[in-house]
C-alpha cells in the first residue's frame, strides 16, 4: 500500500475503536459521508471487508479486527515518537559545534557559555578551534565566529564582541640591543613573529592603519606560529615583535613584560561575529547559545 494511503488505515482505526462512524468523523474532524467513503475505497483496495455496519452499531470483522490489533498499537508508538520529539523542541537540549580561534574560545566563549551549561545541564558544547576560514555547512558546524567583514551574506550575523583593536608589541628585552621600529617599512629590519593562516596555506600579512592610510605588511622572522596565545608567549620570550589583539596584550604591558610599538598603526577591524546558515532551523538549544554570546554593548575591544 502507498504511503499516502496511510490516512485511510488511521481512519478505519479511529472507527474500528469508536464502533461509530459519528464519534470517528468528530474526532477526525471529517463529515460521516467522507468518512464512509473513505473505508469503502480502503476495503475495495484491500479486497476485504473490514468492518460490518448495521442501522445501529457498527463493529470490525474477523480481518478487520485482526487489522486494528496489528495496526492500532504500532500508530500509538509512532504518536509517542512523535511526542518526544515535539517535547525536545521546548525542551533545550542537543550538542552545538562551534569553530573559533583559542583567542575568542577563552576570552569569550567560554566565560559567556559557562553560566548556560550549568542552566542547561542537556545542552552539550563542542568547540574546535582553528584560524582557517572553515566552511561550516561542509564541516557540519552549528555556528562559526569570524570578524564582521568576513561573514559572508548568505548567514545569519550576530554581534558578539565590539569593534576589535589589534596591536604590535615586544618584550623590553628585545629592545636591548635594537631601537624600536617606527613605520611599517622599519618592520623588515626585524624579528616578527609570523601567523600561518591554514586556509590559505601561507603567512598572515600585518594589517595596519593610520587614519586613512592603511597597509599589508609582510614580515619575516625566526618563529611562525598558527595561534595568538603562543604568538604571546614568544613575545613574552624576547623572540621578536608581535601582532595581536590588544586585550590579549593589555595585562602584560600594564606588568611591564610588554611594550607597545608604533601605537599610531593599530587597526581596528568590525567587531566579532558569529554566524549560521540562514537556512538552518534553529533549534532551541542553538538559540540559547546565540542570545548567551549576543553582544548588547558598545565601545571598542582594547
Amino acid at each position: 500500500m502507498a504511503r499516502d494511503n496511510y490516512n485511510d488505515l488511521l481512519a478505519f482505526i479511529a472507527v474500528a475503536r469508536e464502533r461509530s462512524f459519528t464519534r470517528a468523523a468528530a474526532q477526525l474532524g471529517v463529515s460521516q459521508s467522507a468518512l464512509s467513503h473513505t473505508i469503502r475505497a480502503l476495503e475495495t483496495r484491500l479486497g476485504v471487508r473490514l468492518l460490518t455496519r448495521t442501522t445501529r452499531s457498527v463493529s470490525p470483522t474477523e480481518a478487520g479486527e485482526r487489522l486494528f490489533i496489528n495496526l492500532a498499537p504500532r500508530f500509538e508508538e509512532i504518536d509517542a515518537d512523535l511526542a518526544e520529539v515535539l517535547e525536545l523542541r521546548d525542551k533545550p537540549r542537543g550538542t552545538i559545534r562551534i569553530t573559533a580561534t583559542d583567542y575568542v574560545a577563552s576570552s569569550i566563549l567560554w566565560p559567556r557559555l559557562s553560566k548556560l551549561l550549568r542552566e542547561y545541564p542537556d545542552i552539550k558544547i563542542e568547540i574546535m578551534t582553528e584560524y582557517g576560514l572553515t566552511d561550516i555547512v561542509a564541516e557540519r558546524y552549528d555556528i562559526g565566529v569570524r570578524l564582521g567583514d568576513q561573514v559572508a551574506k548568505d548567514m545569519i550575523a550576530v554581534r558578539i564582541a565590539p569593534d576589535m583593536q589589534m596591536a604590535i608589541v615586544a618584550a623590553p628585552s628585545y629592545f636591548e640591543d635594537r631601537r624600536p621600529p617606527l613605520t611599517p617599512e622599519d618592520l623588515a629590519e626585524h624579528n616578527c613573529i609570523n601567523l600561518r593562516l591554514p586556509t590559505h596555506g601561507g603567512c598572515y600579512a600585518w594589517e595596519l592603519a593610520n587614519g586613512k592610510n592603511e597597509i599589508q605588511v609582510r614580515v619575516e622572522g625566526q618563529v611562525t606560529l598558527n595561534s595568538s596565545y603562543q604568538m604571546l608567549e614568544a613575545a613574552l620570550a624576547g623572540c621578536g615583535v608581535a601582532y595581536i589583539p590588544h586585550d590579549l596584550a593589555e595585562p602584560y604591558v600594564a606588568a611591564g613584560r610588554l611594550c607597545w610599538v608604533m601605537e599610531e598603526w593599530y587597526p581596528t577591524f568590525p567587531g566579532l561575529h558569529l554566524y549560521y546558515p540562514s537556512r538552518r532551523q534553529s533549534s532551541r538549544a542553538l538559540a540559547l547559545v546565540v542570545e548567551a554570546l549576543r553582544y548588547t554593548g558598545t565601545g571598542l575591544a582594547r
